[in-house]
């Protein structure tokens, strides 16, 4: 059967599909509009399933926070490449995605999959996004902070994003802490909160160093407790000097605002993950035949 222009527009408009995908859909469905679009949204899904294995190494990190400061959320959306990260449709799904997990306060990646945002449920609108934009699209992690205290966000651009918890102070020093975070990447807030393993690690290694250097036991304790200490200034919130002051540490800041950091959150796109490389052509003929 023929169908109209005007039909194949709105089930365009619908679904975000191609013409000649939208007008096959209609002729299948001699020219239901509804059915058209529930066999395209069947398609989708089983498209989403071919591409799941893979890579998604770009992508963008979202935040979303309450108008009082009094929760916010922080969340990683992969792609394969970045320019469907940077697109519309991807910077739009991911912000709904994220203020979806600042309302209603999911509990895992599996409760935030399950929310629903227009009527259907993340999980969903995840695999059509995958059928619409041809690529493996993951939502891959969030935080939530919600409490007593103030929450404060930062974003550089869509690739790293911070969110902290902390008690005292006020906004700008929320914004401050934030940015420090993103910039000098702490593992976490203080001396005690490093894992003890990791602190035994470093501590047998600077041992190691220390023993080549000959001198007697008692000065080569005293050399690793030093270099140890000195690591761990680096390497945590409250020992790093503050970006905005280097001449003063972030412990010091929060004394003079009479402030307390409960927490944070770092994500940065892609950390961790091996990203494959493929030159364009490849990608290309790859795209070709997942078609």
């Amino acid at each position: 059967m023929s169908v109209s222009a005007s039909l194949v527009k709105q089930l365009r408009e619908r679904t975000g599909s191609g013409m000649m995908e939208c007008k096959n859909a209609l002729v299948e469905a001699e020219g239901d509009i509804d059915a058209a679009a529930e066999l395209m949204r069947k398609k989708g899904l089983a498209k989403a399933d071919k591409k799941a294995g893979r890579v998604t190494a770009e992508g963008r990190i979202v935040a979303a926070c309450a108008a009082d400061r009094s929760s916010g959320v922080l969340v990683e959306i992969n792609s394969e490449t970045d320019f469907v990260a940077n697109g519309d449709e991807f910077r739009e799904f991911a912000e709904a995605v994220a203020q979806r997990a600042l309302e209603d306060g999911p509990d895992d990646l599996d409760g935030l999959l399950g929310c629903q945002i227009d009527g259907k449920p993340v999980e969903t609108l995840r695999q059509e996004m995958v059928a619409q934009l041809g690529e493996n699209i993951e939502i891959r992690r969030f935080v939530r902070y919600s409490g007593a205290s103030q929450v404060a966000q930062y974003l550089h651009g869509a690739r790293i994003g911070v969110l902290v918890e902390y008690e005292g102070g006020d906004e700008q020093l929320g914004k401050d802490l934030a940015m420090h975070v993103a910039a000098s990447s702490p593992i976490c807030v203080s001396t005690e909160d490093v894992p003890q393993q990791q602190l035994e690690s470093e501590r047998e290694i600077l041992m190691a160093q220390a023993r080549e250097s000959g001198k007697p036991e008692e000065i080569i304790q005293k050399m690793v407790e030093g270099r140890l200490n000195k690591h761990l200034s680096e390497i945590t919130l409250l020992g790093q000097p503050f970006v905005k002051d280097p001449d003063q540490s972030v412990a010091d800041l929060l004394k003079d605002k009479g402030a307390k950091v409960v927490r944070f959150a770092r994500f940065e796109v892609g950390e961790g993950k091996e990203k494959k490389e493929e030159n364009f052509a490849d990608e290309v003929m790859a795209q070709v035949r997942d078609s």
